[in-house]
């Protein structure tokens, strides 16, 4: 329940929905009772730092002085997103390798399978656009001997990633290894082919080209240098953690 009211980022969610949540499509007929004892617990646990509010048939939850790591993950890879968009990648790669800090093991442990099916899914892509963005900077800044054996371990776990997929080509090419990135965009077309029966996308095509070409300046342009901000504020806070280690 408290999972799933952090993730409402202080909306009002219904007996039903959080019902839905605990018990899937079966709640008991006493699931409303067993709710509002739930709310209390919470309250008793999180003290003066949360407010747990009753509104209409339904809670919400207010953060008075605390961080929940997944809002602080957001946050900080709004700001890398930004940064990268006006390529300035040393910020950007900052930004994003901070948010990334955030996560040290499995999002959502501990929580109803139901949960996990609603919200894995959207958290889990958060993580990885936020690490391929990183990535995008680490190269623009020509860091490709340092992210090349990083990139391979990734394709492997996400081998139908295609935008993985280019930047470890481009990452292969930049390190004099041409035949190698050709070879990663051979495999990536014939397992599109075989498990999609898709063509490489638009992304991948471009890398390949740029490759061929080498006209490799759309693909990375410039970097532009430029110092990262202070990323986390000050102060004691009573912190939530649903992507790392719990405090």
């Amino acid at each position: 329940m408290l999972a799933r009211l952090l993730l409402a980022e202080g909306r009002v969610l219904s007996d039903y929905q959080l019902g839905e949540i605990l018990w899937a499509k079966n709640p008991p007929e006493t699931y409303q009772a067993q709710i509002y004892t739930y709310a209390s617990r919470l309250r008793q646990r999180l003290g003066t730092d949360v407010q747990v509010v009753r509104k209409g048939c339904g809670y919400g939850l207010r953060l008075l002085n605390g961080r929940f790591d997944y809002h602080e993950f957001t946050r900080l890879s709004h700001l890398g997103r930004a940064a990268l968009q006006m390529h300035r990648y040393e910020e950007a790669s900052a930004a994003l390798s901070s948010a990334l800090d955030l996560w040290q093991g499995p999002t959502l442990t501990d929580v109803t399978d139901h949960l996990i099916e609603a919200e894995g899914p959207a958290i889990e892509e958060a993580r990885m656009e936020a690490l391929e963005g990183r990535i995008t900077a680490d190269l623009a800044l020509g860091r490709h001997q340092e992210i090349t054996a990083e990139l391979v371990g990734l394709l492997g776990a996400n081998p139908l990633r295609e935008r993985l997929r280019a930047q470890l080509m481009l990452a292969l090419y930049e390190c004099d290894r041409q035949a190698d990135a050709f070879a990663v965009f051979h495999d990536g077309r014939l397992q599109l082919e075989e498990e999609l029966g898709v063509d490489p996308g638009a992304t991948l095509l471009n890398t390949y080209q740029a490759i061929l070409t080498g006209d490799l300046e759309r693909l990375n342009p410039h970097a532009a240098r430029s110092n990262a901000p202070s990323l986390f504020p000050a102060g004691r806070q009573t912190r939530f953690s649903m992507i790392s280690g719990a405090s």
